[in-house]
């Protein structure tokens, strides 16, 4: 199972520390706070609010509702302090959360019973206090009988791409995008000039689709290394890719779960296990994200 991928990485020492660097400090990427949100246990995609006072992100450390949990910390003079699980998680599991661009939604994946299929996507809406309201399955217009990761909503709302097997394709799990009619996602298309015969998943547009940071693997259900690349939009399709230049974002490592801040849309949030700073078996780290030089006519997917 894709989300079991955590478990693969030895664990290694906490180190004692809790600030995430500001933008300013970032050399080639820096740990996002650690032995808060990075720890000794595995993290993974981490979405912070548009108005940076919360992240969120998939824990497996103990204390929440079915040890796959979506977790929160909250802004406390400029570092994340006070991680807790958040109410909507359930004795499944809860990962791969997104904020919406204007604040309203919180995006996720979970198995939990009552869906389409095996993992499907949902979104809790988030109140003005911050606490979130009840889970909304999106529906079948998204949703099937097999996984569903991973949602990434454009800066309008008006396109969500996600990860799927459950819709035939090139092969495995690919990228989709679908559009939002006025009720429900619907009509998904795949992501142009962007999957292959293996598994891709876990993406992110930046420049508002001109570009794309998207993870690919050779067995999303093996023990295949994972890895981030990069792809321009020619205005209809995304070009060769290309790897994300990081340098443990290598053929043998595990790099995956890349999301825009929102607050600061210049920088990227990605999980993986870099030499150091290191606190855990997958940590949360934040770097520059990649410019977006192509063209605007990728968001809409690829014609059927």
């Amino acid at each position: 199972m894709r989300h079991a991928r955590v478990w693969w990485i030895p664990s290694v020492l906490l180190v004692c520390a809790v600030a995430s660097p500001p933008a300013a400090a970032l050399n080639e990427y820096g740990i996002e706070g650690m032995g808060v949100v990075s720890t000794a246990h595995s993290e993974v995609r981490a979405s912070v609010s548009p108005d940076g006072r919360r992240i969120v992100w998939g824990s497996d450390r103990p204390g929440g509702a079915g040890g796959r949990d979506l977790w929160q910390a909250t802004l406390v003079d400029g570092r994340w302090q006070n991680p807790e699980p958040l109410a909507l998680n359930t004795a499944a599991t809860d990962f791969d959360p997104h904020f919406s661009a204007d604040g309203r939604w919180l995006l996720f994946f979970s198995d939990r019973p009552g869906g389409q299929g095996k993992d499907d996507l949902y979104r809790a809406a988030v109140r003005p206090d911050g606490s979130l309201g009840p889970a909304e399955n999106l529906g079948p217009g998204v949703n099937t009988a097999g996984r569903e990761w991973a949602p990434t909503l454009s800066r309008d709302g008006r396109h969500l791409m996600f990860a799927s097997d459950g819709r035939g394709g090139a092969g495995g799990q690919d990228l989709w995008i679908a559009r939002w009619d006025g009720k429900a996602f619907v009509d998904p298309r795949p992501v142009p000039g962007v999957n292959t015969a293996a598994d891709e998943f876990d993406a992110a547009w930046l420049g508002d689709g001109r570009a794309i940071v998207f993870t690919r693997s050779q067995s999303v259900d093996g023990d295949k290394p994972f890895r981030l690349f990069v792809a321009q939009c020619d205005g209809q399709r995304y070009g060769d890719a290309v790897a994300l230049k990081l340098s443990f974002n290598t053929e043998e490592n595990f790099t995956f779960g890349p999301t825009l801040d929102w607050n600061k849309p210049t920088e990227l949030l990605l999980n993986g296990t870099a030499k150091a700073p290191k606190a855990g078996r997958q940590d949360i780290y934040r770097m520059a994200a990649p410019a977006a030089t192509g063209k605007d006519g990728c968001v809409g997917g690829a014609a059927k």
